[in-house]
C-alpha cells in the first residue's frame, strides 16, 4: 500500500534551499515551543498539588527532564518523512544501521546506563525530589533533579552534587525521608570516672529536653511506664571516660543537625558549672638526650 506523504513538494529543486532551511528551522522552534508549553503545563499541575495528599514530584521531575529529547527526536522523524532528501540519507543510514548500532552502542554504553538507572530510580523510587540522603557515607544532602544521565543533590553547603544514575544506582543509599522523618539522634559524650554518672545523666536530659527542636514521641505505655523522654545510657568503658549515648527525638534530620550543635555547647557549660569533667588525653613526652646526660 502506498502512502501519499503531504509533504512530497519539499524537495530541494523546487521548493527551495532557504525555504528548506526555514521549514527546518520552524520543525524545531515548534517542538521547542510546544515543549515550553506542556512543561509549563506539568510544573502548574506539579505546584498546584497540595501538601496534603503528598504528590511526589520525582516522576513528574524525569518526565519533563525527558520531554527534550521526546519532543526534539519527534521533529527529526518528520524532518525525515517529510523532505524526500532526508529519507533517502535515512534509508542510507537505516541500511548500514547494523555497523552504526554496534558504534553507537559501544561508545553510548555509559550513556544508556544512566538513562536505564534513571528509570529504574523512578519506578522503584528509593528515593525521590525532594528527600534528604547520604550516599555511601561521602555525600550527603537534598535531592534537587533526577535528569536522564544524572542525579542532581544539594549538599549542606548549597554546593550541588551531579552524580551519574549508574552511579548513584551502585551505592549505598542512606535516606532519611522514605518512611517518615522523624530521627532518634544519638548524641554521644565522655565523662571522667571520677564524675557523677547519675548528674551527668541528668544535665543531659535536662538541656536536650529545653530545645525547642526536641520532640517527646512517647508513647502511651512508656508514659505509664515512666520511661524518660531523653534516655541516656551507659555505653563501654573507655580508656579514659565513661562512654554515654543519649537517644533524642526530633521532626527531622535538619533539626536534629541543629540540636546536637546546641547542646553540645549547653551541657559543656553545665558539665564546667556542676564540676562534671570531659576527660582529654595525657601524654608523656621523653627527651632522650637530656635523659643521657642525667645518666
Amino acid at each position: 500500500m502506498n502512502i501519499e506523504l503531504p509533504f512530497d513538494f519539499l524537495n530541494f529543486s523546487e521548493f527551495g534551499i532557504l525555504n528548506l532551511a526555514a521549514y527546518v528551522v520552524g520543525i524545531f522552534i515548534l517542538a521547542y515551543i510546544i515543549l515550553r508549553i506542556v512543561r509549563a503545563i506539568l510544573n502548574k499541575e506539579i505546584n498546584k498539588s497540595s501538601d496534603e495528599i503528598r504528590v511526589d514530584p520525582t516522576k513528574y521531575k524525569f518526565l519533563s527532564n525527558a520531554l527534550g529529547f521526546i519532543f526534539y527526536t519527534a521533529a527529526l522523524i518528520i524532518l525525515f518523512i517529510s523532505i524526500p532528501e532526508f529519507r533517502t540519507v535515512g534509508v542510507t543510514l537505516f541500511a548500514s544501521a547494523g555497523i552504526i548500532a554496534a558504534i553507537i552502542g559501544f561508545a553510548s554504553q555509559a550513556a544508556f546506563s544512566n538513562i536505564v538507572s534513571g528509570i529504574f530510580i523512578v519506578i522503584f523510587k528509593p528515593f525521590r525530589v525532594g528527600d534528604i540522603v547520604k550516599i555511601s557515607n561521602l555525600y550527603s544532602g537534598i535531592v534537587e533533579d533526577i535528569t536522564l544521565r544524572h542525579t542532581v543533590i544539594r549538599d549542606f553547603e548549597n554546593k550541588r552534587l551531579i552524580i551519574p544514575n549508574s552511579v548513584i544506582s551502585a551505592e549505598t543509599i542512606h535516606n532519611f525521608n522514605i518512611v517518615e522523618e522523624k530521627v532518634n539522634n544519638h548524641i554521644f559524650f565522655g565523662i571522667s570516672y571520677d564524675s557523677d554518672v547519675d548528674l551527668a545523666t541528668k544535665i543531659i536530659q535536662e538541656e536536650a529536653m529545653a530545645h525547642p527542636n526536641f520532640v517527646d514521641y512517647r508513647s502511651e505505655e512508656e508514659l505509664a511506664d515512666g520511661t524518660p523522654a531523653v534516655i541516656v545510657r551507659l555505653l563501654e568503658f573507655g580508656e579514659s571516660s565513661l562512654n554515654l549515648r543519649a537517644n533524642v527525638w526530633t521532626d527531622d534530620p535538619i533539626k536534629g543537625f541543629e540540636l546536637k550543635c546546641d547542646i553540645n555547647k549547653s551541657i559543656k557549660q553545665r558539665f564546667d558549672r556542676e564540676g562534671i569533667e570531659i576527660p582529654f588525653p595525657y601524654r608523656t613526652i621523653v627527651y632522650k638526650e637530656a635523659k643521657k646526660k642525667e645518666s
